[in-house]
């Protein structure tokens, strides 16, 4: 980014922490995609927060942008299993902010099978979750009880800007990865697994390059959504497989099981919107599949009479051109700091929250004061 984009950059989020500022100022752990205009962010969650570390998502690290968050700020390295084990996260987070009161900031759900016990044995007090995506929404709301109050941004009207752009960066990503094979997205079909706000948008915009699109859903709802938007609906989720060139997984939790790959038809690209480790059961693929690089970011898997191409290991491709949006991510972040100052008024009840509208129009009205050049 050039110096004067974040110089405003910077002022945008010391207004949004100003407004928002919480009545308390509480010790905060972040976890985020650190690309490279994420410093400001997380300069603007340290002003809000006593921020106490950093937890970079693993595919998404921007080297430069780490440098520049370690000069400030403690920067641990990220795993499911951290938080998996109860022990550990209380260790952790003991290690980190004991006797405080904290904010956990989440992106996917990670905190949520220690929540239950760093509500119960931490030193301090967890006020509660801020999450970022549905995949994680669907982690805390799955739940039969929490025993603090999550505020969710995932379902926020602010990020339909966002999950539109994602939607579009992810074709993007996956013809620019085909191009370098001497393969293009026209001429082949297209399975789209999940519906949802990013599935909806990659279906539209394979549609707008000419691209026949199949969409596979387990909800009814959407299914007809689908289908009232044009799309075709797999009644056969095997046969559809079968008949795609090109698979793109948007459900956020398990799309493809191991068994499923053999059902791919040869030379069928497989990309996802989010990690191989949520999308993807590439640890019950069977061994008797040969994995060797195609070119950048491109696995080919090969067994007897069958293959396929893997793009980026199963990650989220998008991520691989730097997943940019535009500056309508910082609508998103900025209410990512409403909810916090919401989770310190200790009003909330253990469940899932929203940001109230109000509070969405402000952050709107400031960011259209920044980022609307017209």
């Amino acid at each position: 980014m050039e110096q004067f984009e974040v110089a405003r950059l910077d002022a945008y989020f010391a207004r949004i922490a100003a407004t928002f500022a919480p009545t308390a100022r509480p010790a905060s752990f972040l976890i985020t995609h650190l690309l490279p205009e994420r410093p400001s962010f997380v300069r603007g969650i340290g002003t809000a927060t006593d921020l106490r570390v950093v937890l970079p998502k693993p595919k998404s690290i921007s080297p430069a942008a780490r440098r520049v968050i370690e000069k400030t700020t403690q920067c641990d390295t990220l795993t499911r299993d951290m938080f998996e084990d109860t022990d550990t996260a209380v260790e952790y987070v003991e290690s980190r902010a004991a006797g405080q009161d904290v904010v956990l900031c989440d992106v996917g759900g990670y905190f949520s099978p220690a929540l239950d016990a760093l509500c119960d044995r931490f030193s301090g007090r967890i006020l509660g979750v801020v999450e970022d995506t549905e995949n994680g929404h669907r982690r805390y709301a799955d739940r039969d009880k929490l025993p603090c109050p999550v505020v969710s941004v995932a379902r926020s009207p602010l990020k339909d800007p966002e999950d539109y752009l994602v939607g579009q960066s992810v074709v993007f990503s996956t013809e620019a990865l085909m191009r370098t094979r001497g393969d293009i997205l026209q001429g082949r079909h297209a399975l789209v697994i999940g519906f949802g706000k990013l599935g909806s948008s990659i279906a539209r915009l394979l549609h707008a390059k000419g691209v026949r699109v199949v969409v596979h859903d387990i909800d009814p709802v959407r299914r007809t959504q689908a289908l009232s938007q044009g799309f075709d609906v797999a009644r056969d989720r095997d046969a559809a497989l079968n008949e795609a060139g090109v698979v793109l997984c948007a459900t956020g939790s398990l799309s493809l099981r191991g068994e499923d790959f053999a059902t791919l038809r040869n030379g069928a690209y497989v990309g996802t919107v989010t990690s191989s480790e949520d999308e993807l059961d590439l640890a019950a693929l069977p061994q008797v599949y040969e994995r060797t690089p195609d070119g950048d970011h491109i696995t080919r898997y090969k067994t007897t009479g069958h293959y396929f191409y893997l793009l980026n290991n199963g990650n989220a491709v998008n991520f691989l051109h730097g997943a940019s949006v535009g500056p309508f991510i910082f609508l998103v972040q900025a209410e990512i700091l409403a909810a916090i100052r919401m989770l310190t008024r200790g009003d909330l009840g253990h469940g899932m929250h929203e940001v109230a509208p109000a509070d969405r129009a402000t952050i709107a009205g400031i960011w259209l004061d920044y980022f609307n050049r017209h």
